[in-house]
């Protein structure tokens, strides 16, 4: 047992880490504070690592070593970049063809968030940098101090100094090294005691592709490349990165291995008698720091779940827009991967909802990424550190039989990937089922529905209509069959709808009951007005001027988003007025004319404005017209039953308007009731929750407690409960793809 390597040990950790969570389950949570405080022991030498090895390194350097150190680390860092972004490019052919939509998502009209790289990498205090564990600011720090020290005539006592400290963190850091066996089986323990395989299945396309890519870099392209220049063996860099490979994956924490790093690689120059010990562990110890501070490729690989999202989506990534995901997501990433990733797939109009899935995959994508840019660092470091020694060779011969040999194998991985996924992958569209399954949520319908336009409503002048519909105790309501998702019939025949719901709220606390009718659009204030046969519509109605002037409307309860709604090939032609102002007199379809009409014509006037008096109109005549323009909230809705369409909001002209529900014009005093009823509605959460479950899909899922042999097989104890609260708050097309 005593010649087992620590490598050994940390694989025999990891594996009894994962068959004692598949035992326990989720009791494996137990774990967590011996997990976290091994991760904490690796962090607390990092910091102090950095303010001792940049200025030591850098002053061990003269000024013409430095400047050839930093223009090689960029060359070596920008090659080893394009490697991960090529395969961004290339690993989206292995997603399979499906038809998706989505639900509404509010960030599709959210401002941008700028990255502030100046306040980043710039540290006007670098102990606050320090204290916030700014890491980029520090680099930064120890870089100009480094620098600074180059110059300094009498150095070498400070420079002792600085490397009697690096010994000391060394020791700690490889006192610590040794625990790894313990920390890494509570790491395991935990992850495999908690995550579910339904978290895998649901997102197996994005999970196998990146796997594909991280093991094709990290074992293939960047070791190959490093024992094509240098004059290290393939079997030497893996050697000398076996060890923080492991540690990486299983920690998920790039930060803890890179003095663990620095050492292996420092060691692999030692067994060089070429080179001397002082210049590899300058150069390295320079190297790792700042490579640090910059995207790796498992961060730049992040990028693939970019046209993953818009492939789940149904906005699928296309190839003339490759470039600007890459060039936006890349300078993203040198901010931060939680800022970068939403504001790419907002600037590719793909609902940054869809950030959520990225975080539930961390799980598992967190550690490849970490293994991936262990094997970054390294690469950087070698190449540079050998090239500072005189030892990069470019030898023709062995370069052209690994560039053959890699792209046999990217054909290879992406055909068989490609492959895989075709076979495992369930294709079939289900969300038109989602949203006609849909069913009340707060308030269920308890009044009659009446499928016919109803007789007028028999009334005395000298009673208000408030009056009377507490004298007669019914409120009638007309309802839109096609306004979904405010008003429709679900697959039971059922009438719901965000609208249904408050309005059997009102009616609730009102006293009364309710009947509901179906009204026609062109019919609406003669309906209210003229022949009354309704107290109130629904249907979520815009209060624009023309309607305002024939009805009474209520304070408004939401503002909605205007939007196109076009077949997907066509998305991008609207993405923007001046795109549209380009086109040769489309054919625009509008559900409200004399607003929403003269708004389109203002701005796109060769446009041919179609009046419709239903968006079903629009969908059944694919053809006939280019465009439909209604809310985005909507729209989104009916993209899930024609997942061929997709909704466009111009990102030059956003427009909101706001709906309310139409009254006679003499209703003044049940207009009041409405719209202060309204208000106490939009501050007592209540129309909070049903947006969130009517137009953005949300609803509660019931989680199980994580399988486990405990309990499972052998019966023993029960397991611990789970909250639902994540579930809740996740994407809905994350519970539509696991149902």
């Amino acid at each position: 047992m005593k010649r087992l390597s620590l490598t050994a040990w940390i694989l025999i950790g990891l594996a009894l880490g994962i068959v004692v969570g598949i035992f326990v389950g989720e009791r494996a949570q137990v774990l967590d504070p011996l997990g976290n405080g091994f991760i904490r022991l690796l962090q607390m030498a990092v910091l102090p690592y950095f303010i001792v090895s940049l200025p030591l390194g850098f002053g061990r350097l003269s000024f013409e070593e430095a400047k050839l150190l930093g223009v090689r680390l960029a060359s070596f860092s920008a090659l080893l970049w394009a490697m991960a972004i090529a395969l961004v490019v290339l690993l989206p052919l292995t997603f399979p063809v499906i038809e998706s939509a989505n639900f509404f998502s509010a960030t599709m009209v959210e401002a941008n968030q700028p990255v502030d790289f100046v306040e980043l990498y710039i540290p006007a205090n670098p102990f606050r940098s320090l204290s916030d564990a700014i890491i980029p600011g520090v680099v930064v720090f120890g870089i100009a101090l480094g620098i600074a020290l180059i110059g300094v005539p009498k150095k070498q006592q400070l420079l002792n100094i600085l490397d009697s400290l690096a010994d000391a963190l060394g020791r700690i850091t490889g006192f610590v090294v040794k625990l790894t066996p313990i920390g890494v089986f509570a790491l395991a323990a935990s992850a495999a005691g908690t995550m579910t395989l339904e978290d895998l299945s649901r997102l197996q396309v994005y999970l196998i592709a990146y796997t594909v890519g991280a093991l094709v870099l990290t074992f293939w392209l960047v070791p190959m490349l490093v024992s094509s220049l240098t004059p290290f063996s393939y079997r030497d860099i893996l050697r000398a990165t076996r060890d923080p490979l492991v540690t990486g994956f299983t920690t998920g924490n790039l930060l803890v291995v890179l003095a663990m790093l620095a050492e292996n690689c420092k060691h692999l120059f030692q067994e060089q008698e070429e080179l001397s010990r002082g210049r590899a562990e300058s150069v390295v110890d320079v190297c790792l720091p700042i490579a640090f501070t910059f995207p790796n490729m498992g961060v730049v690989l992040l990028l693939l779940f970019i046209p993953f999202a818009g492939w789940f989506t149904g906005n699928p990534v296309e190839l003339v827009q490759f470039p600007k995901l890459c060039l936006l997501g890349f300078f993203s990433f040198f901010g931060s991967v939680e800022i970068g990733l939403p504001f790419v797939l907002q600037q590719l109009r793909i609902p940054t909802d869809m950030f959520q899935l990225h975080v539930v995959t961390l799980v598992y994508i967190g550690r490849l990424a970490t293994m991936l840019a262990v094997m970054h660092l390294a690469g950087v470091a070698l190449l540079t550190a050998a090239g500072n020694a005189g030892w990069l060779k470019f030898r023709p011969g062995q370069v052209s039989i690994f560039a053959g040999a890699t792209l046999t194998l990217l054909l290879a991985a992406v055909g068989g990937t490609r492959l895989v996924l075709e076979s495992t992958v369930d294709r079939a569209y289900s969300k038109d089922e989602m949203i006609a399954g849909m069913q009340s949520i707060q308030y269920k319908l308890k009044g009659s529905v009446s499928r016919e336009i109803p007789e007028p409503i028999a009334a005395s002048e000298e009673e208000s209509i408030l009056d009377q519909i507490r004298k007669q105790g019914v409120l009638r309501v007309g309802y839109d069959p096609g306004g979904m998702p405010f008003s429709f019939f679900n697959k039971k025949d059922e009438l719901v709808g965000f609208d249904i719901e408050m309005t059997q709220a009102l009616a609730d606390e009102l006293g009364v009951t309710v009947e509901y009718s179906p009204y026609e659009k062109k019919e609406m204030a003669d309906g209210l007005s003229g022949e009354r046969r309704y107290d109130m519509l629904v249907g979520g109605l815009f209060a624009t001027p023309s309607r305002v002037e024939s009805m009474l409307f209520s304070q408004g309860y939401l503002d909605l988003n205007l939007s196109f709604v076009v077949p997907d090939y066509r998305k991008h032609r609207f993405d923007s007025f001046a795109n549209l102002r380009q086109m040769d007199r489309p054919r625009i379809a509008v559900l409200e004319r004399p607003y929403f009409g003269v708004w389109i014509q203002n701005t796109a006037p060769t446009a041919e404005i179609v009046l419709l008096d239903s968006p079903k109109e629009f969908f059944d005549q694919p053809n006939r017209y280019d465009a439909l323009v209604m809310s985005a909230e909507a729209g989104s809705a009916w993209t899930l039953l024609y997942p061929s369409y997709s909704v466009v909001v111009p990102e030059d002209a956003r427009l909101q308007v706001s709906i309310g529900y139409p009254m006679p014009v003499q209703a003044k005093r049940l207009e009041n009731v409405v719209s202060r009823w309204i208000d106490l509605k939009q501050k007592d959460g209540t129309i909070d929750s049903l947006y969130a479950h009517w137009i953005e899909g949300k609803s509660a899922r019931h989680s199980t407690p994580r399988w486990n042999v405990m309990t499972n097989v052998l019966g023993w104890g029960k397991s611990p409960s789970v909250s639902t609260s994540v579930a809740q708050d996740r994407h809905p097309n994350e519970r539509e793809k696991t149902e």
